[in-house]
């Protein structure tokens, strides 16, 4: 991200009443603001960030205001003022607050008030001798960007006397906010535009996913930078599949994390060939899984990134990192024209005598296909490094066609506003599913060659197959601001609600080829023998070292194993001979009575 406020930059502005304003900052403009008055676009442009603007005072003749920079030792005035005044006196242990946190009026020996309670104190409109008339005259006059009107409000109020500490400090910043005539510059990263989204407008276009929970995602989803070297062939890059409804905001938190969503002034400043064709990027990629003929992606516009608009520049990160492909597209491919019809290439001769519309036409449409056609292969490839999911579709049907895409050790974390569908995604891969699948799979996925068993489509008993995901959780996490003050800590009863929001995280894995079987003997020792026969052990594997039966050193693990599979043989071999023995009886006819009495008889003379 840029450290200074660029030309034609989004950024946030946020006012003295803690409410925030997007807005783009074009050069040679009026920025308004409102109530606390107009200023210019080009005094902010090149300045950093973070910094507190004040707007002065208009000189006759002059429609707009100044701006001064507010220093940091103005800005926490009465932060230091407090901290000072709290340093302990002398008559301090004189101070007593009672047990419940209720502050007491206390009166010294000269008569000074110690402690103050506010049980005497009244809001009342008429305790403010200023009249709503002479209130609006002063604000129409704004002199000293108001903070002249906020200390004749202060002086005017006839029971500013009684107020306590607390009570006097509230009401100078309700005053501060409603009259300061202020605003701090702020960069439009992720997070923030999140909360605005969910302070300022409709939370419900993205799915109400707070900045704690878009950053949950991205941690689960692995999202990194992850870009292959051109000459290093073992490191193939990341790729990560992505199914956004949120307007683009969860494409916005994975670029982030992957270092493709802030151009640079460069990449901003470049030429815009529209005829050259840039070749798509073939690691650190986003695949966008989209419902209709074009994403919506509404919210990357705040990040110079617009698909639909021709002002977008092709150097941008996204334009080459972002790669969009419908449903349709995604799973017949056939049946969207885009994809299957071809472009015919024209000769330059031709090229040269059509008009310059049709040109463009043409050249637009043979880059459609060849990025579109490039898109679908690369992704019916798979290999996906992590799939991050926040939709309103079911999903389950998203993972029916996105998990066989994954690779091995792949994350998933899929989004929800309610827990209702991952919880039945959750049960769709529990363990209890999992073992009845491996003992008994079912009929239609054991016709499957192994090379289709990935793309199975489930049955009723068996919507997904539960041998593809492991790790499967549900979880969910939510920021809750809180008051501290001394008796009175709480939450804020002010928050907002609406949905909680759930998580669920799971890792693709690959199912082992063909029977797993373990064998052994397992005998529980009890601990009274353990340590006996440990030393027996090692006394044992230091003679076979030295007779030279197995190597110094070798774990006790592999004799035990040795010894069982002797034993299991010796066993099969008592067991072969013993119905061998048996065979030849039943093929002579004799019982083992029979064949008693007539060696008794051949014993007897």
């Amino acid at each position: 991200m840029l450290a200074l406020v660029e030309p034609n930059a989004w950024v946030v502005l946020r006012l003295p009443s803690d409410s925030l304003k997007v807005m783009q900052i074009v050069p040679n403009t009026i920025v308004t603001l409102g109530k606390y008055g107009t200023f210019s676009s080009n005094l902010i442009v090149d300045r950093p960030y973070n910094l507190t603007y004040e707007l002065l005072d208009r000189q006759p003749g002059q429609k707009d205001s100044d701006l001064r920079i507010v220093p940091a030792s103005e800005l926490h005035a009465d932060t230091i003022a407090e901290e000072q005044a709290a340093t302990p006196s002398s008559g301090a242990d004189q101070i007593t607050i009672g047990g419940d946190g209720v502050e007491f009026q206390l009166v010294g020996e000269n008569g000074e008030v110690i402690v103050r309670s506010n049980r005497e104190t009244i809001d009342d409109s008429a305790r403010q001798t200023l009249t709503m008339e002479e209130i609006e005259e002063l604000k129409r006059e704004g002199t000293g960007a108001g903070k002249d009107l906020i200390a004749k409000l202060m002086a005017s109020h006839l029971g500013i006397e009684q107020k306590t500490a607390f009570s006097l400090a509230k009401y100078k910043l309700l005053k501060t906010k409603k009259y300061l005539r202020r605003f701090t510059i702020l960069p439009l990263d992720v997070p923030m535009l999140a909360r605005w989204m969910m302070e300022e407008k409709d939370a419900s276009k993205i799915l109400e996913m707070r900045e704690e929970m878009v950053g949950l995602i991205g941690s689960w989803a692995n999202a990194h930078f992850s870009e292959s070297r051109p000459l290093d062939t073992s490191s193939l890059g990341g790729r990560w599949l992505v199914v956004d409804e949120t307007g683009g905001l969860l494409v916005a938190a994975l670029a982030e994390r992957m270092g493709i969503l802030y151009p640079s002034s460069e990449e901003l400043s470049s030429e815009n060939d529209h005829h050259a064709e840039i070749p798509l990027a073939t690691s650190n990629t986003i695949t966008l899984l989209h419902n209709n003929a074009q994403p919506n992606l509404s919210l990357l516009k705040y990040f110079s990134y617009d698909p639909t608009s021709a002002s977008t520049s092709p150097h941008h990160p996204l334009s080459k990192h972002l790669h969009p492909l419908s449903w349709l597209q995604f799973l017949s491919p056939s049946s969207d024209p885009t994809y299957s019809t071809p472009i015919t290439p024209l000769s330059p001769t031709t090229l040269s005598a059509l008009k310059s519309g049709k040109r463009g036409t043409y050249y637009r449409k043979l880059r459609r296909h060849n990025r579109i056609t490039s898109i679908v292969s690369s992704t019916l490839s798979g290999g996906f490094s992590g799939l991050a999911v926040a939709s309103h579709m079911d999903p389950i049907s998203i993972l029916r066609h996105t998990i066989p895409l994954l690779s091995g050790g792949a994350p998933i974390a899929i989004y929800s506003p309610t827990i209702e569908p991952l919880v039945q995604l959750s049960d769709a891969y529990s363990t209890s599913r999992r073992t009845a699948f491996i003992q008994s799979p079912p009929a239609s996925f054991t016709s499957l060659p192994p090379s289709s068993q990935n793309s199975w489509p489930g049955d009723e008993d068996f919507p997904l197959n539960p041998t593809l995901v492991i790790n499967t959780s549900v979880q969910s996490a939510r920021v809750r601001e809180w008051q501290v003050l001394p008796g009175r800590t709480h939450p804020v009863m002010t928050g907002r609600g609406g949905a909680e929001g759930y998580l669920f995280t799971a890792v693709r894995v690959i199912p082992a080829e063909g029977r797993v079987e373990a064998r052994g003997k397992f005998v529980r020792r009890k601990e009274g023998k353990s340590a006996e026969g440990t030393g027996k052990e090692k006394e044992k594997m230091a003679e076979d070292a030295e007779g030279g039966e197995v190597e110094a050193g070798s774990p006790p693990k592999k004799i035990k194993l040795e010894q069982s599979m002797d034993a299991v043989a010796e066993e099969r071999v008592e067991a072969s001979n013993a119905a061998a023995t048996e065979e030849e009886r039943v093929q002579t006819g004799a019982t083992p009575k029979n064949a008693e009495s007539r060696e008794v008889q051949m014993a007897e003379p």
